[in-house]
């Protein structure tokens, strides 16, 4: 006799559809992003927290229509800067953050550096499965590798493994239908991409041209006037374009934000 894993199905048998798996679930350590002065849910009224109040209100503004027609895709935000170091990654997750906090939204913030993927370092978190292994994946799920946080209003789809194609794999038609599934699926869902520099790798402008809405990181004193026109011509087939002035000090110990438009 065959043993049991060899036996053939009985005929008639109704066959069960495989479980979806269910999503991971991590922790974020909130009480570590409060003392490095980002935005949390229970962080008070801290300067960091009023500036993307005031930075994100635009942002969410177009993505609703509410200043006109919506933007097609306006949901989709990817925040990148000209090179590396300018506080790109910081502020995609005190954004995403500070979006989590609105009454009617859910935030997924997606590390879509793949070449030096860093959302989960700053959150606290080991490195897992992402976007490139979908990209590579037909069988892989979104669902599959999003993971749920313990703010219940935000998920992380972290980047995944590094790829030498990454350029075409975000370029290619597998990375449009995902967009448009992560776009379209929800309709109360705002999804933050933390983009390669634009100035180092060609990732940057592919992923931008796809994106409702694109957020420019200018470090204050230190980006060059050539370093940020060249950026911006890169991003000349993007509709919405916004800047983020990052780290001006007001006075020693102190960072503010300012934000144009």
């Amino acid at each position: 006799m065959p043993p049991n894993d060899a036996l053939p199905e009985q005929s008639g048998a109704a066959r069960l559809p495989a479980a979806a798996p269910a999503p991971r679930h991590v922790e974020i350590d909130l009480d570590r992003l409060r003392q490095l002065g980002m935005v949390t849910h229970d962080g008070g009224r801290t300067p960091a927290a009023e500036d993307f109040r005031l930075i994100k209100r635009p942002l969410l503004r177009r993505a609703r229509g509410e200043d006109g027609a919506a933007i097609p895709q306006g949901n989709l935000i990817v925040v990148t800067s000209a090179l590396p170091g300018e506080g790109k990654t910081y502020c995609a997750v005190n954004l995403a953050m500070s979006i989590a906090m609105e009454r009617d939204i859910t935030v997924l913030l997606v590390d879509a550096d793949v070449a030096r993927p860093s959302v989960l370092k700053v959150l606290g978190l080991g490195a897992e499965p992402g976007l490139m292994d979908i990209l590579l994946n037909d069988q892989l799920a979104l669902a599959d590798v999003i993971l749920r946080t313990n703010v219940a209003t935000l998920s992380v789809l972290p980047a995944g493994r590094a790829n030498k194609h990454a350029t075409e794999l975000l370029a290619s038609r597998s990375m449009r239908r995902l967009l448009k599934e992560i776009a379209e699926r929800y309709a109360d869902r705002v999804v933050i991409f933390d983009s390669p520099p634009l100035l180092i790798t060609t990732e940057a402008s592919v992923l931008a041209a796809q994106m409702g809405q694109v957020v420019l990181v200018v470090e204050a004193e230190t980006t060059t006037q050539h370093a940020v026109r060249e950026a911006l011509r890169q991003l000349d087939p993007c509709a919405h374009v916004n800047l983020i002035y990052n780290k001006i000090r007001a006075f020693p110990g102190s960072d503010y934000y300012g934000y144009y438009d």
